[in-house]
């Protein structure tokens, strides 16, 4: 019997695992690659770990800056190893499985979502034309570059402004591929601004905004692609048609949470960021199970994903330890212009001393006001500059300016 197992060996289940640590609790950590780090090992470039570490690392550098962290804490670890289903009695029974010991149970009092997200494929955005090679998400074309060493393609279209596409855009440009151009479905990119400046502004990759792609032509592999501009409803605009000869096109058109083999837990999901619905402890509504990362909502920032873990792994061990208290559970309301707020819900009376919320907004301002209220009562503003939804905004509200046990809605207010 575990008290604390964590599922996935990336940032969120090391930083998870970390804040978790009791000598008095038994922790595994369950990762089904070779080595811990998760996605962080095939991310190059530097950029991680400003906020976390005061460092600019890589991403293999936080991978591993992270994973010291735990080295000296007697937490096990589980490699090669993959959880193919649970199901909750008192306790949760895990199934597992790996080579050494083929498929066998493990028994927790509480688990620890820390799974991450996929990509997106071709076949869930139903893109039209031929079925030629030389189609793959950017996350694949990564690994396949900076892990294996493979260069993917010699001309390259990007489909999805995403920080990996973006990433990708830049990397395949360095290592002599002729990059074409990132159409982007949305009137604004879906990366972050720095990688907009760095990836495509440095290299001159222009960004097609408001386009989306066709047509796919191609026998054995891929040899055009057409993009076309799009209305405000989506719909292709005639006559805007543009074709560009490429043998290989990345898709980065979106990342969704890896909590498919949680299925039968029967745990609540939000239909906008597809992780489960959680309180202010990351506790969805099944009692002991506990949600963060990637596997809960898509981030921006690596740094985010481990400190947003750590209080999952902090409540976990309360869990155990029988001091988390939850009482009567209030909702947080995304109001205007805010696309979802997390937590979901909130309780004042087992509220620490303030409640963090991570949201993301419905539109690109130049600066705005985020209002946080309950009833008709403002309890509270914040004001912002350059607001994008790619951009994650925090806001910690402190208990004292609350109004005890009632719906909380935050809203922005573009000025």
């Amino acid at each position: 019997m575990y008290d604390i197992i964590i599922i996935g060996g990336g940032a969120a289940g090391l930083s998870a695992a970390k804040e978790a640590y009791d000598p008095d609790l038994n922790i595994l950590i369950i990762e089904r690659e070779a080595k811990l780090g998760g996605i962080l090992k095939q991310c190059i470039h530097n950029g991680f770990g400003i906020h976390k570490f005061n460092l600019e690392l890589t991403g293999p550098e936080f991978a591993e800056k992270t994973a010291d962290g735990i080295a000296d804490l007697d937490i096990e670890v589980m490699l090669e190893t993959t959880v193919t289903d649970i199901i909750q009695f008192k306790t949760f029974d895990l199934t597992v499985m790996n080579e050494a010991h083929g498929e066998f149970h493990l028994e927790a009092k509480s688990v620890i979502i820390a799974t991450g997200c996929y990509e997106k494929t071709r076949s869930q955005i139903l893109l039209p034309g031929d079925r030629p090679a030389g189609i793959m998400t950017a996350g694949s074309a990564q690994r396949y570059l900076n892990i294996d060493g493979y260069m993917v393609g010699k001309k390259v279209f990007i489909l999805g402004s995403g920080d990996i596409g973006l990433i990708m855009a830049r990397r395949m440009t360095l290592e002599g591929a002729d990059v074409l151009g990132v159409a982007e479905l949305m009137p604004y990119s879906n990366g972050l601004t720095r990688n907009i400046a760095q990836c495509l502004d440095d290299y001159d990759i222009p960004l097609y905004l408001s386009h989306t792609i066709t047509n796919i032509v191609g026998k054995e592999r891929l040899e055009q692609i057409v993009i076309q501009e799009v209305d405000p409803h989506f719909q292709p605009i005639a006559g805007t048609e543009k074709t560009f000869d490429v043998d290989t096109l990345l898709l980065s058109v979106g990342l969704v949470p890896d909590i498919q083999m949680f299925e039968s837990l029967k745990f609540a999901v939000s239909p906008v960021t597809k992780g489960a619905i959680v309180d202010q402890h990351l506790q969805t509504s099944v009692d002991g199970l506990f949600a963060c990362g990637n596997a809960l909502h898509v981030h921006d920032l690596v740094d985010w994903v481990a400190e947003e873990s750590e209080r999952a792994g902090r409540y976990a061990k309360m869990y155990v330890q029988g001091t988390l208290d939850t009482h009567r559970q209030e909702d947080v309301i995304p109001g205007d212009n805010v696309r979802y707020v997390l937590p979901h819900r909130y309780d004042f009376d087992s509220a620490d001393d303030s409640v963090k919320f991570a949201l993301r907004s419905t539109l690109k301002a130049a600066k705005g006001t985020f209002k946080i209220t309950q009833g008709e009562t403002l309890i509270m503003h914040k004001k912002a500059r350059h607001i994008a939804p790619a951009e994650m905004e925090h806001i910690v509200v402190p208990k004292e300016k609350m109004v005890s046990n009632a719906p909380i809605t935050i809203s922005l207010e573009v000025t």
